[in-house]
């Protein structure tokens, strides 16, 4: 068994422990820490992709900017249990059929894999790399990446005219 495989498995175990967690635990915050878990774990998986920069925008934008957004949305809402209304019968019915049908998409696109038993070679290769991402970008995808760079620009304004407070006339 080489290093890679144990990383995988490794790595693999963290992120099913920390999803599972997410699931089972009581607390919010606790939840979302094991959720940053995972998190970093599928970031062990991109790595041994050799697909670097997905890693570290995995883990600045997911793992950092986004659950500490979570963090202070959680911490600023009032989670009382004794204030939650009970679970409508119809809602749990809707919930114990959605998981169901997830369960069994899961089932039947891991039964349609053929070239399960195949190793993939982990690491090989320069797909992933920085430069090559960086190349396709700007050269093939340069429209699309300017467009998308003024809807976000505009988006940020917008979200800075929206929040910003009007001044009251006395």
């Amino acid at each position: 068994m080489s290093i890679t495989e144990i990383l995988f498995w490794g790595l693999s175990v963290l992120a099913l422990f920390g999803a599972v967690m997410v699931v089972a635990s009581k607390s919010p915050i606790h939840s979302i820490l094991f959720l940053i878990v995972v998190f970093f774990a599928i970031s062990g998986h991109y790595i041994l992709l050799n697909a670097q920069f997905l890693a570290i925008v995995n883990i600045i934008v997911y793992a950092g900017a986004i659950m500490v957004l979570f963090l202070f949305v959680v911490m600023l809402m009032n989670l009382n249990a004794e204030s939650e209304p009970k679970k409508n019968r119809m809602l749990q019915f809707a919930g114990l059929i959605s998981g169901g049908c997830l369960f069994l998409v899961l089932i039947a696109a891991i039964s349609d894999t053929t070239q399960a038993s195949q190793m993939v070679q982990m690491g090989g290769g320069n797909n992933g790399l920085i430069k090559n991402l960086g190349m396709v970008l700007f050269k093939d995808y340069v429209l699309p990446f300017e467009i998308s760079s003024v809807l976000f620009l505009s988006a940020m304004i917008g979200a800075v005219v929206i929040g910003k407070k009007e001044k009251e006339n006395s």
